[in-house]
């Protein structure tokens, strides 16, 4: 079958085209023909060798798949082997995809959808009224945490790099954006919010950590899923008690072998998009074997949306 293969870490050209092996059959799992590969910023950290959990040369990136099984259409989340013709699904995180979705849109929910809804409903526990921080606004998980958390009855202060990518955050629901390069980002962030805030997403590391966590108020929650400026942050022990804030972690994996946690999101999900109050955004669309492009791309941070691989090109 055709694959993408790393055999060594590294930039966007270690991802190559080759014949694969078929996946072996495990227990639990189904071979799934897939249509579209999702790409995440997991499956750079995977590339660089920085990812959560280390993985072993050579190897077939990709967490999120769209196919088909025994003719139905099916979406659902991998431990890797996404960028390939075929991969293998454990029945616990294969879902059906509902007439009303279509494949780009069952994509962007899979890895990027139940990863917002966690980060809001689960990690944050979200309610209506509070004000969350959601930075990459016009990301694959940002546009989807805006609106999810809009449609919570949360005030929404979105973060973006771009005027263009601000205005989409606007357009998506939340009540105020900022710029997310700028080095005095606290200050924006109460002045958009007027005030100090209840909750924030925070992805990036380094600075843009330290300044988001300045601009939670007492008793205040920060989730963190990625460093996606390739930097950690040391947080101050000192600074959570004093103002009692709470830092959490979050990593999806981590809810695989729960038996309601993603059932329940997916099943929102599947509802939200059909009824028409959830919009994926579809981003750019590569063949497999421009898999290192659509590397290069997301790591410029230039798209907007989903980006996927289609497997059949």
């Amino acid at each position: 079958m055709r694959a993408i293969v790393m055999r060594e870490f590294g930039g966007p050209d270690v991802l190559r085209l080759e014949d694969a092996p078929e996946p072996t059959p495990r227990a639990g799992h189904a071979l799934v023909e897939v249509t579209l590969a999702g790409v995440n910023y997991a499956d750079v950290h995977v590339r660089g060798d920085t990812y959560l959990a280390p993985v072993d040369l050579p190897y077939i990136p990709g967490n999120e798949v769209v196919g088909t099984l025994d003719g139905r259409r099916v979406v659902g989340l991998t431990r890797g082997g996404g960028y390939a013709e075929r991969a293998l699904l454990h029945r616990r995180v294969t879902w059906d995809v509902p007439d009303a979705v279509s494949d780009g849109q069952a994509v962007a929910l899979a890895l990027q959808g139940n990863s917002a809804w966690h980060l809001l409903f689960t990690a944050l526990r979200l309610t209506k009224g509070e004000t969350v921080v959601v930075p990459a606004a016009a990301g694959g998980v940002g546009t989807l945490a805006v609106q999810l958390a809009a449609r919570a009855g949360a005030k929404v202060i979105g973060l973006a790099g771009s005027a263009a990518k601000r205005q989409l955050a606007l357009e998506l629901g939340a009540h105020a954006v900022v710029d997310s390069t700028a080095e005095d980002l606290t200050e924006r962030i109460l002045d958009a919010a007027g005030g100090p805030v209840e909750t924030a997403l925070e992805m990036t590391g380094g600075a843009t950590f330290a300044r988001t966590l300045a601009a939670l108020a007492p008793r205040g929650r920060l989730a963190v899923y990625g460093f996606a400026g390739g930097e950690l942050a040391d947080v101050s022990t000192r600074e959570l008690m004093e103002r009692s804030l709470t830092v959490s972690g979050f990593w999806l994996p981590q809810l695989y072998g729960d038996r309601t946690a993603l059932p329940t999101s997916m099943r929102a999900l599947f509802d939200a998009v059909a009824d028409g109050s959830l919009t994926t955004l579809t981003g750019a669309t590569y063949a497999l074997g421009e898999a290192a492009q659509a590397h290069h791309d997301l790591a410029a941070r230039t798209p907007t949306g989903k980006l996927a691989l289609d497997v059949t090109r």
